[in-house]
């Protein structure tokens, strides 16, 4: 009989955990549908990014992704270049490394649902890192 009363706390407690792992959410936040946008902050060298992502069925169906200059240009295939001209073919390389990514960021985003589960670009950290804060701003505008 000794054995079976200091069994009794264990099957308690193993219950209870049990018990409370079934009434747990699947993790997955809920969304509002609509179009939400969130802006980076600036890097060193001023550029920053915008992400708009569109929420349908509470999942994301699309998600832009655009970075900005300090001036205002958007990065684009002209970005790495001076005065129109690819003068540094290693930094222009590098550059569009980066212009590649932003697409990939967002196309991957729609198809995993989770920024957590997107990997960085080789070459692309900082795009990276501006797009997550980004796309964190707007998912947490249309939380519910």
């Amino acid at each position: 009989m000794k054995r079976f009363t200091t069994f009794i706390p264990f099957i308690l407690i193993l219950s209870i955990v049990l018990l409370s792992g079934c009434s747990k959410s699947t993790g997955q936040t809920a969304y509002k549908d609509g179009t939400y946008t969130g802006k980076s902050s600036t890097d060193d060298r001023g550029a920053y990014g915008e992400a708009s992502i569109t929420i349908a069925d509470g999942k994301i169906t699309e998600c832009t992704y655009i970075t900005w200059q300090e001036d205002g240009t958007q990065k684009d295939e002209n970005y790495g270049k001076v005065n129109g001209e690819v003068s540094n073919p290693d930094f222009y390389n590098k550059a569009q490394t980066a212009v590649h990514a932003m697409k990939e960021y967002a196309d991957k985003l729609v198809e995993v649902q989770k920024p957590e589960e997107i990997d960085a670009v080789s070459g692309a950290t900082v795009a990276y890192n501006q797009f997550k804060e980004a796309v964190s701003q707007a998912l947490d505008s249309a939380k519910q």
